[in-house]
């Protein structure tokens, strides 16, 4: 299995540049930040773990995940760039198209989007999308942005996304940009999976993983996709041998592990720790 490394980003705290490079240097494979454009005071929205006050508040002061990502990428040359995870429909499709198509050019080829369909919809109704349509909407943002990256004039007509023949460059490297959805399993999300979308990221409420990578595999089966989907565990406590070893025979590509919400120093020196208890090439001696 690869492993990936989330940063919580704020405007606070390591840069992610900073850190980007050095997981690249201890040889991680993927680079993960999330997304929230705001945080409405008046929330209706349960957290994905059932509260009703945030855990945290970094999900207050996010950074942009493109612009972080973009330098990220001048920093590094080999790690992979990702979002754990993105909220593409509170953007404008043909901008954020072009956002992607432009940061996989400049790096290379690394970008890989993982998106979320957006817990939060008192945040979603202030982009005006609607909650019980989320679903739709980000399918046909994807299959927007995916002709406006592969077609030389492209065009959709959908009914939350319209626009006529047109020519966007750059395209991306990248003949097919991924995209990983981190939603909580289920029936319902693994069919728009099978249907949509290359992989899944677990949620940190996440529990009886086999058994849900073996759900997406027969939605997956049933759908008449070949291959298998990517499947990414975002780690919310310490697994022990016997996780990892289960998660790596259901067909698990990718564990995601999370750094401190402390200083540079202490971040890295964190770091350093993981690194070495997963033996990863780069890991200090």
């Amino acid at each position: 299995m690869r492993n990936g490394l989330v940063l919580f980003t704020s405007d606070r705290g390591i840069r992610p540049a900073d850190l980007g490079r050095a997981a690249e240097e201890r040889g991680f494979d993927t680079f993960y930040v999330p997304e929230h454009t705001h945080i409405p005071v008046k929330r209706e929205a349960l957290h994905p773990t059932g509260g009703e006050q945030l855990p945290d508040d970094r999900y207050l002061r996010t950074l942009d995940p493109w612009i972080t990502l973009a330098t990220v990428a001048q920093a590094t040359s080999r790690i992979r760039l990702s979002t754990a995870v993105a909220l593409p429909v509170e953007s404008d499709p043909i901008t954020l198209a072009k956002q992607i198509a432009t940061l996989d050019h400049l790096s290379g080829g690394r970008v890989e989007v993982g998106a979320g369909f957006g817990w939060n919809t008192d945040e979603l109704a202030d982009h005006h999308v609607p909650a019980g349509k989320r679903r739709t909407v980000l399918k046909e943002y994807v299959e927007a942005m995916r002709a406006l990256w592969t077609q030389e004039e492209a065009a959709y007509d959908g009914e939350f996304v319209s626009f006529g023949p047109s020519w966007a460059w750059p395209k991306p490297v990248q003949a097919h940009v991924p995209l990983i959805i981190g939603a909580g399993g289920g029936p319902k999300t693994f069919r728009w999976i099978a249907e949509h979308a290359d992989g899944w990221m677990t949620t940190p409420a996440q529990s009886d993983i086999g058994a849900h990578i073996e759900a997406l595999k027969a939605a997956w089966a049933e759908a008449g996709r070949d291959g298998a989907p990517d499947i990414r565990i975002l780690i919310a406590f310490k697994p022990d041998p016997a996780d990892l070893a289960a998660w790596a025979e259901a067909g698990a590509t990718e564990l995601i592990w999370g750094v401190p919400d402390r200083s540079p120093d202490e971040v890295l020196a964190s770091l350093d720790r993981l690194a070495g208890r997963l033996g990863l090439a780069g890991a200090p001696a």
